[in-house]
């Protein structure tokens, strides 16, 4: 919370853009659940994104709200942008999971 409200969702995204810039193989993604998802309603856990993809879903924004290392309990709702940091091939692998499951 303290993270969230010292930096807010725009900054957690920005500051992450450069973050990418700065480690090499490093993708970082805002990665949307849209209302078509099978995960809406469903929890981080539910989606196994880590050992699925090999990706890891950092922060989760909701609005101007940013919850910081979600645990697998956290429910999603529609809109919500997870950013998720991995390989080139564990981001689009994490953003196919989340549209179609």
């Amino acid at each position: 919370e303290v993270l969230a409200e010292l930096l807010g969702a725009p900054r957690i995204t920005e500051r992450f853009a450069r973050l990418r810039e700065q480690v090499e193989g490093l993708v970082t993604e805002g990665l949307p659940i849209t209302a078509g998802s099978p995960f809406v309603h469903g929890t981080l856990g539910d989606t196994a994104i880590r050992t699925r993809t090999g990706a890891s879903v950092v922060p989760v924004l909701r609005g101007d709200d940013v919850f910081a290392s979600p645990t697998p309990d956290f429910r999603f709702q529609p809109g919500d942008r997870l950013i998720v940091v991995g390989t080139k091939d564990g981001v689009h692998a994490a953003h196919a999971l989340l549209a179609s499951g």
